[in-house]
């Protein structure tokens, strides 16, 4: 999952990558390299290995967090943040009084990084810190920049100093592509804020963009929240299966994978039972995103989102849709009977398949075919190893190594953090990985990538290196083992680091387009590109040893796993086909024909198969209709292109460097400043068409390219 935020007009959102146009900074050009540290050490033995003695350094000095000085306690946030509204005001007036030109891109995207490198750390300080008082300080330091940031966005004056810029045709003309295109998404952004309308309609913009905000985020509270039912309103022998409290039973969740068929069933009842408030508020958010829409120029919501993304218009995202639901149909309905056969067999009296059924069957089928225990795999998984696997990967690809080292008192948040240099073989180093991959109390259960602060050509000519953070939660080692993953786990891992080397390799001029600031349905491919490498046998081979005796893991079982992945899969995306094909309809033409419940209800028979569910309603459970309002299909496409890239370029050999050097010099290193479809065209040499990104998903499904390489050995 790739965690980002939006600043609005001066926010490092997500955004595109791109290929170097003339004039941006190539990866050494201009940039001295950064020289070896002696400190560095190998990355595999430093992640199975408790770290030693952080605690005992009683005496030595105490370092900021991510060795910021002033974070060195809670009260350092107050200093940090006034700091940067201090500088903000300052570089706000000088790009009023600038001439329109190059300089005025610049200063822009100085006020964006001057504002998100203390909300970036900020916001991820909020929620991961384990002190309450770092919490809430990072909480008020969001809070003080977002006001803000809401000031510069209804500040005239500076929207008309960049739209100076953009209104002289000659002037842009001149500009080279990458500043280019940041100004206008600079404008792209301030006028979906409505700045650039009177001043009755701008006051309108910004009371349904407050009022947005706050829906959102009541609806997302509601999606998670538990439900309560009398005790005697569910049979008694399956109570033992939920919480109780007095006289009710606790439902917090869809237990899908509960072996019980009943279980599943009332979960799925009770906690998609209509909420009439949580119904209420979900009508509200989609008509005032509607409302504003309409209000800066556009159609209808989607219209909106869907600007400066792969698919462009919620006419081509459709489309997408409609003819791969048309190419899976066939498979989801033999993926259906197989399924329903398989209820049969444990459960003859009750054998219709019901939504409540996929997760648990596809399981038990994929665990009865292919042996797929995970307790098996585990022993050839442990971190280090997956972690020198990503190492040798990434050396071999594009001539960079992963080093620990060890940070300074203070730096990091909890003592089991690891810091990773990431350091090229001729430029030395390119950035830093903070690896928070450990369970502990109150953290976040989410696996996700943070970006602290983003790459940027500096006015002296250095170029200020990227950090982020990658979240896991995996266990800790014990006495008897270092930690051990599943391949779930391994493949998460993969797929997290994927999202941290887009944010190393981006060497962007501008912060606001660096790296993962991309479009939402490119934003994925990176990490979606790295779960194909994972699932390879030649790349597994380098590193999967069982942690005591040594030995590999067998060909037999890597060719297993990925073979169980198969199993169910056309369901399985047919199912994301009907949550996205919801999602576009939500933020299409309103008002909505229907109620939000009888197009789901519609849209479900239509696009899944399986029946819908009479008084239920999950929508009221879609929390990426925040998140993701009107990209649900994202991840769909951003798999497309992944496996595109990855049958084109890295089938015949995945650690060919001069494809991981094309790789780089194409699509990671150019952060958000190109549109996504012209990074996509300079990796694969051709425009890909809806068919084609149609036909690689199916083609997934059916091709046996994970372990056609090991069959033919």
């Amino acid at each position: 999952m790739l965690c980002s935020r939006s600043l609005g007009g001066l926010g490092a959102g997500v955004a595109a990558l791109r290929s170097r146009p003339a004039g941006q900074v190539r990866f050494g050009a201009g940039i001295r390299a950064r020289r070896v540290s002696t400190s560095w050490s190998p990355v595999g033995a430093a992640f199975n290995v408790r770290p030693q003695g952080r605690l005992l350094d009683l005496f030595g000095e105490r370092q900021g967090l991510f060795g910021v000085p002033e974070l060195s306690a809670p009260e350092g946030f107050r200093v940090a943040q006034e700091e940067a509204l201090r500088r903000t005001e300052l570089l706000v007036e000088r790009v009023c009084s600038t001439r329109p030109g190059p300089e005025t891109v610049f200063i822009f995207d100085e006020l964006s990084d001057t504002l998100c490198r203390v909300a970036d750390l900020a916001d991820f300080v909020k929620i991961a810190h384990p002190e309450l008082a770092f919490r809430e300080a990072a909480g008020e330091a969001c809070r003080s920049i977002g006001t803000m940031v809401e000031k510069l966005n209804t500040n005239v004056e500076l929207y008309q100093t960049l739209q100076k810029l953009i209104a002289d045709k000659k002037l842009v003309d001149s500009l080279d592509a990458e500043t280019r295109r940041v100004a206008e998404l600079f404008m792209f952004d301030f006028e979906i804020s409505g700045i650039h309308l009177d001043e009755e309609k701008r006051k309108r913009a910004v009371d349904l963009n407050v009022k947005i905000l706050d829906l959102s985020s009541q609806f997302l509270m509601g999606t998670n929240f538990p439900i309560k039912i009398e005790k005697h309103l569910v049979p008694e022998h399956i109570h033992h299966h939920f919480v109780h409290d007095k006289n009710h039973i606790v439902v917090d969740g869809l237990h899908a994978e509960a072996p019980d068929d009943l279980v599943r069933e009332a979960a799925y009842k009770i906690f998609l039972y209509p909420n009439a408030g949580q119904l209420k508020c979900l009508e509200e958010l989609l008509s005032n995103r509607d409302l504003l829409a309409k209000l800066v120029g556009y159609s209808t919501f989607s219209h909106r989102a869907l600007q400066g993304t792969i698919a462009q218009n919620p006419e081509t995202v459709m489309n997408f849709l409609e003819k791969l639901s048309d190419k899976l149909s066939e498979r989801a309905v033999r993926d259906f009977e197989m399924m329903q056969g398989m209820k049969m067999k444990l459960n003859p009296q009750n054998s219709e398949l019901m939504p409540w059924d996929p997760p648990y069957y596809s399981g038990v089928i994929r665990a009865e075919r292919y042996n797929i225990e995970p307790s098996l795999y585990c022993p050839f998984f442990s971190l280090g190893a997956c972690m020198e696997g990503l190492n040798i990967l990434f050396n071999k690809l594009l001539g960079i190594s992963l080093y620990a080292e060890q940070p300074a008192k203070g730096e990091v948040w909890s003592e089991d953090v690891r810091k990773l240099a990431v350091v090229h073989e001729s430029e030395g180093l390119l950035g830093h990985i903070y690896c928070d991959f450990f369970q502990r109390a109150e953290k976040p259960h989410q696996d996700c990538h943070f970006t602290i602060r983003g790459g940027r050509l500096k006015e002296d000519g250095e170029y200020q290196l990227p950090v982020v953070v990658l979240m896991l939660n995996l266990p800790h080692s014990s006495r008897k083992s270092p930690t051990l993953l599943t391949p779930g786990m391994m493949e998460n891992l993969f797929h997290e680091m994927g999202h941290a080397m887009h944010s190393m390799l981006g060497r962007t001029r501008y912060q606001h387009v660096t790296g993962t600031r991309c479009s939402t349905d490119f934003a994925e491919v990176p990490s979606i590109l790295m779960e194909y490498f994972s699932n390879d046998y030649r790349v597994v081979n380098q590193f999967a040893r069982h942690y005591e005796s040594g030995q590999p893991l067998p060909k037999a079982m890597v060719s297993r796993l990925c073979e169980s992945k198969k199993a169910c899969a056309a369901a399985d995306m047919q199912l994301q086909v009907f949550y996205a094909t919801l999602d576009q309809i939500y933020h299409g033409k309103h008002p909505l024909r229907k109620s939000t419940t009888d197009i789901l209800k519609e849209t479900q028979e239509k696009f899944y198969g399986l029946p819908y569910v009479p008084n239920t309603a999950w929508q009221l459970r879609f929390s990426h209709l925040v998140g993701y309002g009107a990209k649900y299909y994202s991840y769909l496409m951003s798999r497309a292109v992944a496996s595109m890239v990855w049958k084109e370029c890295f089938l015949q050999d995945p650690f060919n460097r001069a494809a991981g050097e094309r790789y780089r010099r194409e699509v990671l290193a150019h952060g958000g400043g190109r549109e996504p479809m012209l990074l996509v065209q300079g990796m694969l040499q051709k425009c890909p068409s809806v068919d084609d990104f149609v036909d690689a998903l199916v083609s997934d499904l059916d091709l046996d390219f994970e372990t056609f390489f090991m069959d033919s050995q």
